[in-house]
């Protein structure tokens, strides 16, 4: 299974030393382990700076690639940027790993198919990227406590401000077109990024052309060389930040 993952920490309680009527050592829950999966680096890198600011409850630990999670978690955030939808045999791969835990679908995709689809399989949620970090981080954690979370469902995803990073952002690409052009530097067609994405084929148009304004290119394979120059291909390298086991 070809996915980027990186092992996060969540603090699900911070201890109140305040309130703490004891002077020495207390002891507090273990964390949550979180695995964040998607083919790109940065797009994982994005995620890990968005939980930065709560360094007191999260701590990125690992960054995999095209590893299954190779150690128990409690939950597995599925970043969908360039990734079949949860309707994909992907999704089952990742809900069938014992190591995987809770299941968290991450997506502006909204379609209620696939958001109805994603808790029948046994997905624990299926979360907005429009969220900030922290409202993702909440959002974890309340999932990791037994709650399912389930943003508003919406017929096709719209254009809107998303937070994170992504392959052609400092190019100006938004997220969406980035995810076109991915797509095509992977050899997909536009019918196939449109079942891919849950766009319809003109939204799927509308993004190639203005993310071709954008690049600079009129052709396809312009495009695809353009993709390949920016850093539009999945990655494949296993990273080990510090403090990881």
């Amino acid at each position: 299974m070809s996915a980027l993952r990186a092992v996060v920490e969540i603090d699900v309680e911070a201890v109140d030393w305040g309130r703490s009527p004891m002077l020495g050592r207390v002891n507090t829950p273990s964390p949550l382990r979180v695995a964040l999966l998607n083919d790109y680096e940065v797009v994982v890198r994005g995620l890990q700076a968005m939980l930065e600011p709560h360094g007191d409850k999260l701590a990125v630990v690992e960054l995999d690639v095209q590893e299954e999670v190779s150690q128990p978690v409690d939950l597995t955030l599925y970043d969908t940027f360039s990734q079949p939808q949860v309707d994909a045999d992907l999704v089952d791969d990742v809900l069938a790993n014992p190591n995987a835990g809770a299941v968290v679908i991450y997506s502006w995709n909204l379609h209620p198919a696939l958001v109805e689809k994603a808790i029948a399989k046994g997905c624990r949620g299926y979360l907005d990227k429009g969220m900030s970090g922290e409202e993702l981080a909440q959002a974890l954690v309340r999932i990791g406590q037994g709650e399912r979370i389930v943003s508003p469902a919406t017929p096709e995803a719209v254009e809107q401000p998303t937070a994170g990073e992504w392959p052609g952002k400092e190019q100006g690409l938004s997220a969406r077109e980035a995810e076109v052009v991915a797509l095509i530097t992977q050899g997909l067609t536009n019918n196939d990024i449109a079942e891919r994405t849950y766009l319809s084929i003109n939204s799927v148009k509308s993004y190639i052309r203005s993310a071709y304004r954008k690049m600079g290119v009129e052709r396809r394979s312009q495009a695809v060389r353009w993709g390949i120059e920016h850093g539009m291909l999945p990655d494949n390298r296993r990273i080990r930040l510090g403090g990881a086991g």
